[in-house]
């Protein structure tokens, strides 16, 4: 018997289209990192003194930027940033409300608050100073934001407190005075560019960078600010792909890209913006005028460093990618609500997205896949589609999850192993099975992804077309993923770990109220 017969889902392999471009970029990385940091240069040579600048979306493990724009890889940004390295220090936000409600940065699958002291480290391992921290929107009754600031001093880092301040941010006389940004707390700084990032949206960035120029103007410290944006792309039309694919990457936070009205007034020029930015610009500008006298800005775009436009190399590689970026937002959307039982706000959201975007569901290429070996069989489907286009899909039997087969099936086909190949010897699939069943309660005796790669491991020191599969893991990262079930976190986190795009019909396996995952 082999991997795709009685013993396990049969594959289904089939040739689909290669991506647009044939999997060529689309962006230009170094001409990015060199427009870039000089663009930087010349706007703290404009400024003078203290720049901080506000880091637009993740500094490091960008992941939407690498898929909307392919040859934009997650690490650009600090790649960037090292020529810069011993005359900069970054300062970590976070919205203390985002600690209370739990917020996960869905990604990586972690939660904001892990994310600050990853971030931390992984700044420092690249030699980048990193000693503050500061808590926004901060509560009296907020008690898990307190626990973290305790936490984060006993680990050595200095921590500033802000709190909300009532009639942010269009009460521009309260915010600019003492019961204002005067009420935040300092943080003393020790270079002239300070990067200000965060885990994610919404974690109070630019009221940090706001609040740290008042005070600098106390102390009598000369400061300015601008901001470090990649999305949405001010030189690209509102409604290009790549711009609508990062509304819908903030749907839920109910962000709009929107012609930039200051701009426009002061210019005559159309420029994209988003609702944030124009919406707090008027503070900016009243701050800086009320402090320096003046202020060097005359729109959000303005105060954007942004040169990611001028590197988009392929615009039809971005426009199909950004596609495809669309779809994957709407069917997490999807997944999300059906999990948390929500108003399918969001997805509707995304939905009017997709229509903007001239695109749809079925435009992924697994999604159809996976749903004929469900049709077939009747039981749930999966389907990756590997880098020169090929789909291969996989089923469910009695002993392997549809996405434990298609994964095998992919690494056989990568391999240039045949399908009558068996990848795992029924000696190392049954003692797991009877370890799970009837030592570690489980009800269901298939294999999971990572159970299979486990065997698949240990067949590999003795069996060479294991090991030839095994080999080919690395070549699964940035394939597509898409099944016909909602994943277990287990399955979920193998295929992050493996560089995969999943997107997943949204229903469970079983019918229940509760579904452990």
């Amino acid at each position: 018997m082999t991997d795709s017969d009685s013993r396990s889902p049969a594959s289904s392999t089939t040739s689909a289209p290669a991506a647009p471009g044939g999997g060529t970029i689309g962006f230009d990385r170094e001409q990015y990192i060199e427009l870039q940091s000089r663009h930087i240069q010349h706007r703290r040579d404009q400024i003078g003194g203290k720049l901080y600048l506000e880091m637009g979306g993740k500094l490091f493990d960008d992941h939407h930027a690498s898929r909307v724009l392919p040859g934009f890889t997650p690490d650009n940004k600090i790649a960037m940033l090292h020529r810069l390295r011993d005359e900069l220090e970054i300062l970590v936000c976070l919205n203390a409300k985002d600690l209370e409600r739990q917020k996960v940065r869905a990604d990586l699958g972690i939660p904001y608050e892990d994310d600050v002291l990853r971030l931390i480290d992984v700044f420092r391992e690249h030699g980048f100073l990193v000693e503050n921290v500061v808590l926004t929107q901060l509560e009296e009754s907020n008690h898990v934001a307190h626990a973290f600031i305790e936490r984060l001093q006993r680990l050595g880092l200095k921590v500033a407190r802000h709190t909300v301040i009532p009639g942010y941010p269009q009460d521009t006389a309260r915010i600019v005075s003492p019961q204002g940004f005067g009420a935040n707390e300092y943080t003393h700084t020790t270079r002239d560019l300070i990067v200000v990032t965060a885990p994610g949206p919404g974690s109070g960035k630019l009221a940090t960078c706001l609040s740290q120029i008042y005070h600098d103007h106390q102390r009598g410290i000369s400061s300015g600010y601008a901001k470090f944006e990649t999305f949405p792309i001010w030189n690209l039309p509102l409604e290009h792909p790549v711009n609508l694919a990062y509304e819908s990457a903030t749907a839920d936070l109910d962000d709009l890209n929107l012609i930039d009205p200051f701009h426009l007034a002061a210019y005559g020029k159309q420029v994209t913006s988003y609702n944030r930015d124009v919406e707090v610009f008027p503070l900016l500008r009243t701050l800086l005028e009320r402090l320096t006298g003046a202020s060097p800005y005359s729109s959000p775009t303005d105060m954007g460093v942004n040169l990611v436009g001028d590197c988009i190399v392929d615009d039809a590689v971005c426009r199909e990618a950004s596609r495809q970026e669309i779809i994957r937002r709407y069917y997490k959307a999807l997944v999300h609500e059906r999990i948390n039982d929500e108003e399918d706000v969001v997805s509707q959201r995304i939905g009017m997205i997709m229509s903007k975007a001239s695109c749809a569901p079925g435009d992924r290429a697994v999604v159809e896949p996976a749903l004929s070996v469900e049709a077939r069989t009747g039981e749930p489907g999966a389907a990756i589609q590997l880098g020169d286009g090929t789909i291969v899909a996989g089923k469910t039997s009695p002993l392997l999850g549809c996405s434990a087969a298609m994964l095998l099936n992919a690494l056989k086909h990568l391999a240039g192993l045949a399908d009558s190949v068996q990848l795992l010897s029924p000696t190392s699939i049954e003692p797991i099975q009877t370890l799970k069943t009837e030592h570690l309660g489980s009800r269901n005796p298939r294999l999971h992804t990572d159970e299979v790669l486990i065997a698949l491991s240990v067949s590999a020191s003795s069996d060479e077309n294991a090991r030839r599969a095994l080999g080919q893991l690395r070549s699964l990262a940035g394939c597509d993923v898409h099944t016909t079930t909602i994943l277990g976190t287990v399955d979920e986190d193998i295929f992050r770990n493996l560089g995969i795009s999943v997107t997943s019909e949204p229903r469970f396996l079983h019918k229940a109220l509760y579904h452990k995952r």
